[in-house]
């Protein structure tokens, strides 16, 4: 069975279209969270999971725009988080609102969660690649993590931890957008950045009047 992983779109509706167009086939496709926040699609995104009927948790950036949860956003987070707010519909939100901080899929092979498995609602703790161990896991064989926006992978003896990279606001220093395939079959996992029309997205960042740094980072991968 192969898993294609996705996280952290924030509403690049252009990078979320290029990643599935380049995603090789896959049984299942999951989501880690934030399909929402920072860029000028938030409607679009939602969508397109809700219609593939993604398995996806509730980012920081979702929980922010379902339930207006006062998170301490910089003032760019807090413009993608309003603009999402005006432009969601009653439905889109409620698709947001409905989503878990945790899940289990594969027959409970793979565990889905945004920020730290201890850690599902507060969204307080990074977990960076270098901060994977096999203490993450517990009885699946896959985690899969978000909220870095930073891709990475490590494999133990017990399981293999995985952030798949963002979709739409990558944060290593590559500004390819990023997803992931697991092989649950070979245990083994494929990661991929894949270019996208970032010009497109800028252009579209200053016609919604959201803030220009928003659009410049793409370009940089920060």
């Amino acid at each position: 069975m192969k898993v294609g992983l996705i996280s952290d779109i924030h509403g690049n509706r252009v990078a979320l279209e290029t990643v599935l167009a380049d995603m090789p086939p896959v049984d299942e496709l999951l989501c880690a969270g934030d399909v929402v926040g920072y860029n000028p699609w938030p409607g679009e995104c939602v969508d397109e999971l809700h219609k593939r009927d993604v398995p996806t948790v509730l980012g920081n950036h979702d929980a922010a725009v379902a339930g207006e949860t006062p998170f301490r956003f910089n003032g760019m987070a807090r413009a993608g988080v309003e603009h999402a707010r005006d432009q969601l519909t009653a439905d889109q939100r409620a698709w947001l609102e409905g989503l878990p901080t945790e899940r289990l899929e594969c027959d409970g092979r793979v565990k889905l969660v945004h920020g730290h498995p201890d850690d599902p609602q507060r969204y307080s703790r990074y977990t960076y690649p270098e901060e994977f161990s096999a203490q993450l896991l517990d009885e699946e064989d896959v985690l899969v993590l978000g909220h870095t926006h930073v891709q990475g992978v490590e494999r133990f003896a017990e399981g293999i931890v995985i952030n798949p990279g963002s979709v739409g606001q990558p944060r290593d220093g590559d500004p390819r957008a990023g997803y992931a395939v697991v092989d649950l079959a070979a245990m083994t996992v494929e990661t991929h950045r894949v270019e996208y029309d970032v010009e497109a997205v800028q252009e579209a960042v200053e016609e919604a009047g959201l803030p220009d740094r928003i659009g410049s980072r793409l370009a940089r991968g920060k």
